[in-house]
């Protein structure tokens, strides 16, 4: 069924939590009731002075933010456009994810659970999540696939020594999708004593609409800084997309501006075939997926189709739903990016600025770069969205050095 929507750029999603087309609830009816609450909670909290004073002290004194917004001035260089970097790698914890996670956790603390259950792909949610947890004493399980724990060691060392129990998921692909599938299963056996702290704008709904909350920091943030450091908005904003987090908190500030060209990047992975990337809103089709509505990679059967990148953090067949409707209503492009030129990306940057960039973030990189060879006489802001300490030893073991070395 198509909804009429007023098409607003700055969307909220409806009662049913539906951003357009996309979003809502397909989950079983008691979690309904319990995500009732969460939804009610929530929407109370976020006008609350307490709780939005609690959120700002723990961000500015525990996480440091504003993080800072950075001119590439060597990379800008060498391509010729004006690059700049919003450095949310800078944070506590090397990442986006603890601006959500800290949210999360905070709610936790007012509905009056005790254990928070997560599940993370390249780790840094799981440790954003095992932080806060942490930090308001609240027991904390945390799914991974069994593929992401061996391949993103240093972050589940984090997270055991912060307290949290890391459960290995080895079924299917033991990759992401895997680990939220037995999230979800772990909360509906625990709902009334905790809460799923979701990793990204996706799920059923509030989750999508908490999540984009907690993160329109950086886009909010990333506005003032540009207007203050060159006196005008940038032409483009990049941002990778996986679930879509860190992508949808930079464009909520500049959703406006329709001046600001919007680039999301997926990532294509080995091919254009299914299977072999995890570009949901490039080849995915409407589906549903970890109980909500959004574009979906599917086999020619229909089935939800296996996900692939080589960082783990956008390794997912589906995507959050705001995304699918921006993507709709052309205020977002979405583009892709290879394994290959996010390996070099990765030492490009690294190589140029002196900063290691994540996996993930190096796609938005990539991106960033090509888009500059071509566009030399524009500002270009890109969206560092985490650190690749926890990729160090994943790439000096699978990938041929030499090959980028030049």
């Amino acid at each position: 069924m198509t909804r009429n929507i007023q098409q607003s750029i700055n969307i909220n999603p409806d009662a049913e939590g539906f951003y357009g087309n996309y979003g809502g609830q397909f989950i079983d009816e008691n979690l309904k009731k319990e995500l009732k609450k969460i939804t009610e909670a929530f929407l109370l909290l976020k006008e609350d002075s307490d709780f939005n004073e609690e959120l700002r002290y723990l961000l500015k004194h525990y996480v440091g933010r504003p993080s800072p917004l950075y001119f590439a001035r060597n990379l800008s260089a060498k391509y010729g456009a004006e690059i700049y970097l919003k450095r949310e790698d800078l944070n506590h914890t090397g990442a986006h994810k603890i601006n959500h996670s800290l949210g999360e956790a905070l709610l936790a603390k007012r509905l009056g659970k005790k254990k928070i259950i997560a599940e993370t792909g390249a780790g840094q949610h799981g440790v954003a999540t095992a932080t806060a947890a942490a930090l308001m004493c609240l027991d904390c399980d945390i799914y991974m696939g069994e593929v992401d724990i061996q391949k993103e060691k240093p972050n589940v060392d984090k997270m055991r020594i912060l307290g949290a129990n890391v459960i290995s998921v080895t079924k299917g692909k033991k990759t992401l999708k895997e680990a939220v599938d037995e999230a979800f299963k772990a909360y509906l056996d625990e709902y009334e004593s905790a809460i799923y702290a979701i990793g990204s704008v996706v799920g059923p709904h509030p989750f999508p609409m908490m999540v984009e909350y907690f993160q329109s920091v950086i886009g909010k943030e990333a506005r003032e800084q540009f207007l203050e450091l060159t006196g005008t908005l940038p032409n483009c904003i990049i941002a990778c997309v996986g679930g879509g987090s860190n992508s949808i908190g930079l464009f909520n500030g500049f959703l406006e501006d329709r001046e600001v060209k919007i680039f999301g990047v997926e990532p294509l992975g080995k091919s254009e075939k299914i299977g072999d990337n995890a570009a949901s809103l490039t080849y995915g089709k409407d589906g549903i997926i970890h109980g909500f509505k959004c574009k979906v990679l599917q086999d020619n059967l229909g089935n939800i189709a296996n996900a692939y990148s080589i960082a783990s953090g956008l390794d997912y067949p589906g995507v959050g739903p705001k995304h699918c409707y921006l993507q709709s209503i052309g205020r977002a492009d979405y583009v892709t990016i290879t394994d290959e030129e996010a390996i070099q990306a990765f030492f490009e940057l690294s190589k140029t600025e002196g900063i290691i960039p994540a996996l993930e973030s190096a796609h938005a990189i990539a991106y960033g770069i090509k888009y500059a060879k071509e566009n030399s006489t524009e500002k270009i802001l890109v969206n560092l969205s985490g650190r690749g300490d926890k990729d160090v030893d994943f790439v000096l073991r699978h990938i041929k050095l030499n090959k980028f070395s030049s």
